[in-house]
């Protein structure tokens, strides 16, 4: 367009800092069997997006265990935001376990494909059958997918681990060795129908996962543990538990990184909670202890998801100071809302991010740029100890009071 010989112009400059929206970290995907599902609805080994609320999707799912799944997440949403957005994919039934699980990993070997062809990108897979163990010293191969596949979406998957003992869930977790795995060591007693079966407990899990989300508007920074479970009937097992014991079984398995769920005692000291099933865990299947705690692996992937959509802005343009320090001011005012809000406990000063020692003339020239960021998540509050001892100065207090009291009756 021509200028004007007689008015005005206007131009929006290309070096504004950005702003970008939350990303959802809610999102949930479901890879397990159903037989009676409808065929046309949910046809094989395809991603379908659901909303878990609606009764007509639930319907057309069936009655196998991946509707049992999304029914368990349903179960934990108890407020105002009562579904979550799922998709499944249905595979299906082998002749035996193996074959089964042979067809979810041929879904989870292909993980980074589902955002395309769903629009979506789930951020919680729930992948069936990963207690099973062709024996005890092989590794699930649902499991040993979901480990190599799951950074490529920056996702995260609570596991169910083999139930039947302390000693094989444990050495189940041991053929574990990622920061995005959840390791379960109890399953969930339900009613389907008039009959009590046991169900894996992961998918409630994941609905607590959402629940907390939503809490906190959607933000993925909180932990998960001391919470209550919902829609359960009972436990695969009992599992002893104690707040002030740690030789107890609850406690051995929690120091071996696995989640539990154990049912409230009233009037007992000690039980977590007086009644109602609660769930305890924290960690994930690391080996080392940088991000143990499976919380600060999902709010370090919202922030990172954060900067790619601020990076996206600016990729492309030419480099100029101005555009650089938009481009750090875009993602340092990020890190400070969140800080602000303590979803983070702080983060690099912004003007320590771009190091000339990081910026060589060559590197520049050839148009890479580099930013140094430190993030600090939260940890979670995991044990409280209290020294108590005498306090011999209440007693010259309580001297000096008598004599006070005296003196003013004399």
């Amino acid at each position: 367009m021509s200028a004007p010989t007689f008015g005005m112009q206007f131009k929006r400059t290309a070096e504004d800092t950005t702003t970008v929206l939350d990303p959802d970290f809610s999102k949930i995907l479901v890879v397990e069997t159903s037989e009676d599902a409808s065929a046309s609805e949910f046809p094989l080994d395809t991603p379908i997006v659901i909303d878990s609320g609606d009764s007509a999707a639930l319907e057309a799912l069936g009655t196998g265990l991946a509707f049992d799944y999304v029914d368990a997440i349903n179960a934990q949403l108890t407020g105002l935001n009562s579904s979550a957005d799922v998709t499944v994919v249905r595979v299906a039934e082998g002749a035996d376990v193996a074959a089964t699980c042979a067809n979810i990993v041929n879904i989870i070997d292909s993980l980074d494909d589902i955002p395309s062809v769903a629009n979506r990108t789930p951020r919680i897979v729930l992948a069936g059958r990963t207690a099973w163990r062709a024996d005890l010293d092989t590794v699930n191969p649902v499991i040993t997918s979901l480990q190599s596949n799951l950074g490529n979406i920056l996702a995260i998957a609570p596991v169910d681990v083999d139930d039947t003992s302390m000693a094989n869930a444990i050495d189940a977790r041991e053929g574990m060795s990622s920061e995005r795995l959840m390791p379960i060591g109890v399953a969930a007693k339900v009613y389907k129908g008039t009959e009590l079966v046991e169900r894996p407990l992961s998918p409630f899990v994941a609905g607590l996962f959402v629940r907390v989300d939503n809490i906190k508007g959607g933000k993925p920074f909180d932990p998960i543990a001391n919470r209550f479970l919902y829609g359960l009937s009972g436990l695969s097992r009992n599992i002893k538990f104690s707040l002030l014991n740690g030789a107890t079984e609850g406690q051995q398995l929690l120091a071996s990184n696995i989640a539990i769920a154990v049912q409230g005692e009233t009037g007992v000291d000690g039980s977590v909670s007086d009644g109602g099933y609660v769930f305890i865990g924290t960690d994930n299947a690391q080996t080392d202890e940088l991000f143990e705690q499976i919380h600060q692996v999902r709010g370090m992937d919202f922030l990172t998801v954060k900067m790619m959509n601020i990076t996206r802005k600016y990729l492309g343009r030419k480099i100029t100071a101005s555009m650089v320090e938009a481009w750090i001011k875009s993602i340092a005012f990020m890190l400070r809302d969140h800080n602000a809000a303590e979803d983070i406990i702080g983060y690099t000063p912004m003007s320590e991010m771009f190091k000339a020692v990081n910026n060589s003339a060559e590197q520049i020239s050839l148009g890479t740029l580099k930013l140094d960021i430190g993030i600090e998540p939260c940890p979670v509050f995991k044990r409280a100890d209290h020294d108590i001892r005498r306090y011999s100065t209440a007693l010259d207090g309580l001297v000096e009071e008598v004599i006070a009291s005296l003196s003013t009756n004399s």
